[in-house]
């Protein structure tokens, strides 16, 4: 016979089990909803996390910080075939003012130097290394005046020349580190033709070699390789290797026997145009 007690603790056991389902699924729906959220969440902690260790620290090279954990910063590069401009402002500032005895001279075709004074009455010492100075130009009419300014000097009164070469070679030195082909061409034919304007000149260029040709033997390889095509600058004598070569051998066959040692410690690749 059914006790009417046991159907009330079944039906009570019953409603308890339903209450603890409906909690259990509540909780389990939460649960997932917060994981959902979390994981949404952490979503973008995760890829800021992953960038910062990508994005490693960069650190200078040659430091106790490059035996880190980051990425070491490589040493700078540096082009030694790079131009290094470096304007006279003397001869320029003294060309404006109009302090410079020399005009340009328009003909029909070409234009020329035009002297206001004669060579023999200015101050070689003086006026020579202004003029040389101002080979580092690359500017019209600056770089015009100073090179045919210079070449006129030079070949109007040679024996004036020798005596100054303490004071023509640090001129002589600036340009040829500017590192401009074009100027480098223009210097080395004031060279040239200091070094044969008279017969002692050449010997008393043998002190000053260190102070040249280590520029020369860093562009002595330059040359344009045109293939097939014409090379017009020879016709100028404007192609920088052949006229570093050419220049070479003509301080040795001015400077003596003992040139060629010189040379040769300057220029290691340099090859004796007379000891054959």
């Amino acid at each position: 016979m059914f006790d009417r007690n046991d159907g009330q603790s079944l039906t009570m056991r019953q409603a308890g089990q339903e209450q603890y389902q409906q909690e259990s699924g509540g909780s389990s729906r939460s649960s997932s909803g917060s994981d959902g959220r979390s994981g949404r969440r952490g979503q973008p902690h995760q890829i800021r996390s992953a960038r910062q260790s990508n994005s490693a620290t960069v650190v200078p090279a040659f430091t106790i910080r490059s035996a880190s954990q980051g990425r070491v910063q490589p040493p700078k590069r540096v082009n030694v075939f790079a131009e290094r401009p470096s304007p006279s402002l003397a001869f320029r500032r003294i060309y404006q003012r109009g302090d410079l005895p020399v005009c340009i001279v328009h003909e029909s075709r070409l234009y020329r130097l035009g002297w206001k004074v004669e060579l023999d009455t200015l101050d070689y010492e003086h006026y020579l290394p202004l003029f040389l100075d101002g080979l580092c130009e690359t500017q019209h009419p600056h770089e015009f005046l100073a090179r045919k300014g210079a070449e006129d000097l030079i070949t109007r009164a040679p024996d004036r020349v020798t005596p100054l070469l303490p004071v023509i070679i640090p001129p002589l030195r600036r340009a040829l580190n500017t590192r401009n082909p074009r100027v480098i061409c223009s210097t080395l034919k004031i060279i040239q033709l200091i070094a044969t304007c008279s017969k002692e000149s050449g010997r008393a260029f043998l002190p000053y070699y260190k102070s040249l040709l280590p520029i020369l033997n860093l562009f002595k390889s330059v040359n344009l390789n045109q293939g097939d095509g014409i090379d017009y600058s020879q016709q100028k004598n404007s192609n920088l290797g052949d006229l570093i070569q050419e220049t070479l051998e003509m301080l040795e066959k001015s400077g003596g026997s003992a040139a060629f040692v010189l040379i040769k410690n300057m220029v290691p690749t340099y090859e004796s145009c007379v000891w054959k």
